[in-house]
């Protein structure tokens, strides 16, 4: 699901840039598979959990996984988004400077996600935790970039529908963030066996945060 999720992401991310409504419907239909990676997750897990009756570490690695897969199936469907809205970008308007601040928080947050999913196979607590304190970052990046794009909209009125578009698409990356932290406080909670109790760091106190990621 791990390796799935970051080629939807990445996948997504490219389709946007380059218009390619193709590459975006090979993004969404790849969801099918994701939700049904999950669903056998979570079979295997109730089912080990029925005949074997798990305690301690062992029942944390089974909530764990189940934690994991059920943010790595909400990433395919953020990927899933940014797919959908490739097909209705208006192609009049090509802003690179918008466009390249979309890849740069893209590459961001990949990088977060593959280093969490390597901190969750290795129980890495260090590793995780770099990445629960990263998404600051990426938050005020999704600000800084929602102020570029008022201004567009701004400018010239033109602009509004595809600026709009961007900035779910922002939205739904930065949510992709949120997702990898998750996934970095289950480490903790595997590793430790009791959650993180420190308040998340959050860069991004603008109204943008609260907007729904769809």
């Amino acid at each position: 699901m791990g390796g799935l999720a970051e080629k939807q992401i990445a996948d997504s991310v490219v389709a946007l840039a380059t218009r390619n409504a193709e590459l975006g419907a090979t993004v969404v239909a790849a969801d099918l598979t994701m939700d049904a990676l999950q669903r056998d997750i979570e079979e295997k897990a109730i089912l080990t959990i029925a005949r074997r009756q798990p305690m301690a570490v062992d029942l944390r690695e089974i909530v764990g996984a189940l934690r994991v897969c059920n943010d790595l199936e909400r990433l395919g469907d953020l990927a899933k988004n940014i797919g959908k809205r490739v097909g209705v970008l208006d192609s009049d308007f090509t802003s690179q400077k918008l466009i390249r601040g979309v890849e740069h928080m893209a590459q961001l947050v990949m990088g977060q996600l593959k280093r969490v999913l390597d901190a969750y196979a290795a129980h890495d607590l260090p590793s995780a935790l770099e990445v629960w304190n990263g998404d600051e970052e990426v938050d005020a990046m999704c600000t800084s970039l929602f102020r570029e794009l008022l201004t567009y909209m701004m400018e010239d009125p033109r602009n509004i529908t595809f600026c709009i578009h961007l900035i779910f698409c922002a939205k739904n990356i930065e949510r992709m963030g949120d997702h990898a932290t998750n996934i970095a406080e289950t480490v903790y909670y595997m590793i430790e066996g009791r959650p993180i109790t420190d308040q998340r760091p959050k860069g991004d106190t603008t109204a943008f945060a609260s907007m729904p990621a769809s």
